[in-house]
């Protein structure tokens, strides 16, 4: 069976943009504001999460 652990959301409003992200396993919320320069890089974030290639964080 499934179980939705995490979501995330990317916002923007009136130039900020703010990543929400929600913890069904603790029932927690978390909110950050981002650069829109860390936004540019979200597709190369998700690349390397897709590759067969072994990510350090």
């Amino acid at each position: 069976m499934e179980s939705l652990l995490y979501t995330a959301e990317l916002t923007e409003e009136d130039g900020t943009f703010t990543v929400i992200v929600r913890d069904f396993v603790n029932d927690t919320v978390q909110t950050v504001e981002v650069s829109r320069r860390a936004v540019e890089k979200l597709p190369v974030l998700l690349a390397a999460l897709t590759s067969k290639q072994k990510i350090r964080f």
